[in-house]
């Protein structure tokens, strides 16, 4: 929801989202009133560009779906916010011409309006072939975030870092607040 609102305040028109449960569809409706809530093959048919925020283990199946379905089109830029992943992981979109992107917003995401300003202050891992690397990098400028190229050989790493850091960042958050706890008693 986040990242279609940067998209949003920096002019992209929004065609659609999905919401794949109760909680995503209030966040939607309180975040982005009016738009339309669609199935996926719905918002793919509409969508110029399509960014998949999915969990990682889901990430494969459903780009392999879409691709069984016949939904990729030519011309069609797709991308998805994995850090597991680089844009390798669309072949099957690409193979039919869509042009596929890796875009990782490095920062923990609250589900609170907050997030927005954080994308301002974050990195971006972004990935693509050479000729759509440019338009990867000014997608992250356009929600006023810092991109950063991760090539192929690096993605893993990069993955193990995040999630590292991810997880010694809430370890102290969740430490500090016992602390804190333990003091004001």
């Amino acid at each position: 929801v986040a990242l279609a609102q940067a998209l949003a305040g920096a002019g992209h028109l929004l065609v659609g989202i999905t919401a794949a449960s109760a909680k995503s569809l209030d966040r939607v409706q309180a975040s982005l009133p009016g738009l339309d809530v669609l199935a996926a093959d719905e918002v793919i048919a509409r969508a110029e560009l399509l960014l998949l925020a999915i969990p990682d283990d889901e990430l494969v199946a459903t780009i392999d779906g879409f691709a069984k379905a016949g939904l990729w089109r030519s011309g069609q830029i797709v991308a998805h916010t994995s850090a597991k992943f680089g844009y390798e992981v669309f072949a099957p979109a690409s193979s039919v011409g869509a042009i596929a992107m890796a875009i990782h917003p490095a920062m923990s995401f609250t589900a609170t309006s907050i997030d927005v300003a954080r994308l301002a202050e974050s990195f971006f891992a972004v990935s693509a072939p050479a000729v759509a690397l440019p338009i990867a990098q000014a997608l992250v400028i356009e929600m006023g975030g810092e991109p950063v190229v991760i090539s192929a050989q690096q993605r893993a790493a990069y993955a193990e870092a995040f999630d590292v850091a991810t997880n010694f960042s809430a370890m102290v958050d969740r430490k500090s607040t016992r602390l804190n706890s333990s003091h004001t008693d």
